[in-house]
């Protein structure tokens, strides 16, 4: 059976834009907004799943108040661990280090920012917490809320596409897709 899984980004955050990671920021009215925006035709949900981040999981508890539905918070589908650059936006980094911006953009599977997660094992973590979702809840419609690295890895692995490619995956705050997990871990889009 396949597990229908709709995968909504946190909307905007207090801290701004740059590398979030497992900074803990809340949402910004705006931020709010983008996400309840989102879902307003979506549906209908099962169950909710959320990163435990509170940019993600302070909506998810309204949101499962309104629904009534279960949440269950996942802390394998929270961001990636940007290490050194946790809070650091691009342009900061083209001035600090350029070289391995350059080389993580070409290519973040083979580099790793300093003291961060390394790619392989974060999309490790990643696809085995939606495989155990699929073992769960296969058959039924899950809303994840989760973060925009998650999504990336999620749409990239549904496309086909070859590694080096996930940074151009365009995922925007507050944006809401559709997956579908198949048996093995097999996605679609």
């Amino acid at each position: 059976m396949t597990l229908h899984l709709d995968v909504l980004r946190h909307g905007e955050t207090e801290l701004g834009g740059g590398l979030r990671g497992s900074l803990d920021d809340a949402l910004t009215d705006t931020g709010w907004a983008q996400m309840r925006s989102a879902v307003i035709a979506g549906g209908p949900w099962d169950r909710v799943v959320s990163s435990p981040l509170q940019r993600c999981a302070r909506f998810a508890e309204e949101l499962v108040e309104t629904l009534c539905v279960p949440l269950q918070l996942e802390a394998d589908l929270q961001e990636l661990h940007f290490g050194e650059w946790e809070g650091r936006s691009a342009a900061q980094l083209m001035e600090t280090d350029p070289e391995g911006l350059g080389l993580f953009w070409a290519d973040p599977y083979a580099f790793t920012p300093p003291n961060g997660e390394p790619l392989l094992a974060f999309s490790a973590r990643v696809l085995g917490a939606v495989s155990r979702l699929h073992q769960a809840y296969a058959g039924e419609r899950v809303l994840l809320i989760s973060h925009g690295g998650v999504m990336r890895l999620l749409l990239a692995q549904a496309r086909g596409l070859p590694r080096e490619q996930l940074l151009q995956v365009e995922v925007g705050h507050g944006a809401l897709l559709t997956i579908q997990v198949h048996a093995q871990g097999v996605l679609s889009e």
